[in-house]
């Protein structure tokens, strides 16, 4: 079993910076890809970004690349995501997902935090 809780979340204006954090419990995180997703009001959750066991691979979607950067620290048991030049459109519930069970861009991840939010003023 695996346990995430999520944090970091907030108000910021446009052009601003958040960095969130994941906490994860359970034996298996170091061997586990993570990913960050996130659902805006009226809109289907979505991929953010990904990273692997070991850090050395990350994966992000279009609109954020370049602005966000995942990272995680398996000492700590912890996931980081890195938010730069936050725009209106970031606004969204951001969720934190342990152990992709298919793709590490799909929601097919095994655990699930109860996300943070992010709200983003124009």
């Amino acid at each position: 079993q695996v346990q995430l809780v999520e944090s970091g979340g907030g108000l910021v204006q446009a052009g601003g910076s958040l960095r969130l954090s994941c906490a994860a419990s359970g034996r298996t995180f170091s061997r586990s890809v993570m990913g960050w997703f996130r659902q805006a009001p009226g809109k289907e959750r979505e991929f953010v970004a990904a990273i692997s066991a070991s850090g050395s691979s990350t994966y992000y979607s279009d609109s954020v690349k370049g602005r966000f950067t995942i990272s995680r620290d398996n000492a700590k048991n912890t996931v980081y995501l890195q938010m730069n030049t936050l725009k209106p459109e970031d606004t969204a519930v951001y969720y934190c997902a342990a152990d992709a069970a298919r793709f590490v861009t799909s929601l097919t991840y095994n655990y699930w935090g109860q996300g943070t939010q992010v709200t983003v003023s124009s």
